[in-house]
């Protein structure tokens, strides 16, 4: 269990070609922060969140630009984010991969958070760096928000600009390399750091989207999941159900007993957050089968098996509960 705060270790490599682009050298850096460079290269690795500060804060008191962590966008790799990276190259929406993102954020960092937002307009993209009014925060906001957008615009098209830029970062004085990099208007001294996408952009099916490697992929960040912060109930709970669906529901006893814990254990700690072990189960299901349905190469008869039901009559009820609409008619008429 990670008792700390953490970072991915690879994600410490699009900070070191940031500084490098600004004429830090990189490796001065990471020996003056105390970070082997080895240990960038091992893909399970994890550095104490608390690096990331002291890292921004040097920079950017070697570094006279403000606007410097907005050139980050030019330092990503899919490798960087470890699968998460590769997940969202396959993603079937921007949206889906957003909510991807929103997701697994964990994985890469466990002090910041993302959320994703929907709104008549499109969906705002919410970022919490964590450091509450910290200076340091507002350039993780730009260094994160920058490759996001390069993310979105490697999946979707150089073109795609923002809709809308809110920073809680006060205004400095020259707005215009904000406005440039995100093609909109930005408000500064905002009560949130997001980033809204318009509707048409993030539902528009990608040219990139591989939904079976996508699925593929989901596993495996669930694991990671699991496996990172096993103080996560609800992940470690997720994981378990995913892995026994194919052989049939396991019923909540069951599930307590593979997480080495009572079935009362289980359920009081499960409503401590707001849930139970039913709507836990429902929910991931319900995630599995839109996973599935997004895929034309399975067919409905076998997404019932593979989601553990023994007829699609039940499938097809327990889908029209989850969104009120049948099987059929979400594969053709796709959401997110």
């Amino acid at each position: 269990m990670l008792k700390t705060e953490s970072t991915l270790a690879t994600v410490w490599l699009m900070v070191l070609r940031l500084v490098e682009l600004h004429g830090i050298d990189p490796q001065q850096l990471l020996q003056e922060i105390g970070v082997r460079p080895e240990t960038l290269r091992d893909v399970c690795a994890r550095l104490p969140g608390r690096l990331a500060d002291v890292a921004f804060t040097r920079a950017a008191a070697q570094i006279p630009d403000p606007a410097f962590a907005l050139r980050a966008g030019e330092c990503w790799h899919p490798s960087n984010l470890g699968t998460m990276g590769y997940a969202w190259l396959s993603s079937r929406t921007l949206h889906t991969g957003m909510k991807r993102m929103e997701r697994f954020a964990r994985i890469l960092g466990s002090r910041f958070s993302y959320l994703c937002v929907d709104e008549p307009a499109g969906v705002r993209f919410v970022y919490d760096h964590g450091r509450n009014e910290a200076p340091v925060g507002h350039l993780m906001t730009d260094f994160t928000l920058s490759i996001l957008l390069d993310m979105c615009r490697t999946n979707f098209g150089s073109k795609l600009n923002a809709a809308a830029l809110r920073l809680r970062r006060p205004e400095p004085a020259n707005p215009q390399p904000w406005q440039d990099l995100f093609g909109c208007q930005v408000q500064f001294g905002a009560t949130e750091d997001s980033v809204l996408f318009d509707r048409e952009a993030v539902d528009s099916p990608l040219p990139s989207a591989n939904i079976p490697l996508a699925n593929t992929f989901d596993r495996i960040l669930t694991e990671q999941l699991a496996q990172f912060f096993d103080d996560d109930l609800v992940s470690r709970t997720r994981a378990y159900v995913l892995r026994q669906l194919t052989s049939g529901p396991p019923s909540a006893q069951v599930t307590a007993s593979a997480l080495g814990m009572s079935q009362r254990t289980l359920q009081r700690r499960l409503g401590e957050l707001g849930l139970s072990y039913q709507s836990l189960f429902d929910e991931t299901r319900h995630e599995l089968a839109r996973r599935y349905l997004d895929d034309p190469s399975k067919s409905v008869t076998e997404i019932t098996f593979l989601l553990g039901f023994s007829e699609q009559s039940a499938f097809t009820r327990a889908f029209r509960r989850w969104s009120g609409m049948s099987p059929t008619h979400y594969r053709y008429t796709p959401s997110v």
